[in-house]
């Protein structure tokens, strides 16, 4: 069963035709109402908040997760992701895995005082 399809224009779209997605043509991803989704390259992308890559998707189609350290975890492996549909490969993988994203927010922040994020 499909569960999410992608156009030529890079618009994303769930199971339901209801739209999850589009890639504009800087490689940012926007969500419903303009929310930011990151940016997808053509083997590599990164979560909203953040300016590194922190997936991959390799020649051969697998799937590479940076962590904050820089360290890598595998992530599965696409087939049939040589050529044009590459970028294809990358965004879906950054669609489906920006869903379950929750962006780093503890630690101490400074401002108008010092305090700790939640």
């Amino acid at each position: 069963d499909p569960y999410l399809l992608v156009d030529r224009a890079g618009r994303v779209v769930d199971e339901d035709n209801e739209p999850v997605a589009i890639l504009l043509p800087d490689g940012q991803l926007a969500g419903p109402d303009n929310t930011p989704l990151g940016r997808v390259g053509d083997t590599n992308a990164s979560p909203p908040d953040r300016v590194t890559a922190w997936l991959a998707v390799m020649p051969d189609g697998t799937v590479v997760f940076f962590d904050e350290d820089g360290d890598r975890h595998r992530g599965g492996v696409w087939r049939g992701c040589a050529g044009p549909q590459h970028r294809t490969c990358t965004l879906i993988t950054h669609v489906i895995s920006v869903r379950n994203y929750k962006p780093n927010r503890s630690g101490v922040g400074v401002g108008l005082g010092i305090g700790i994020g939640f």
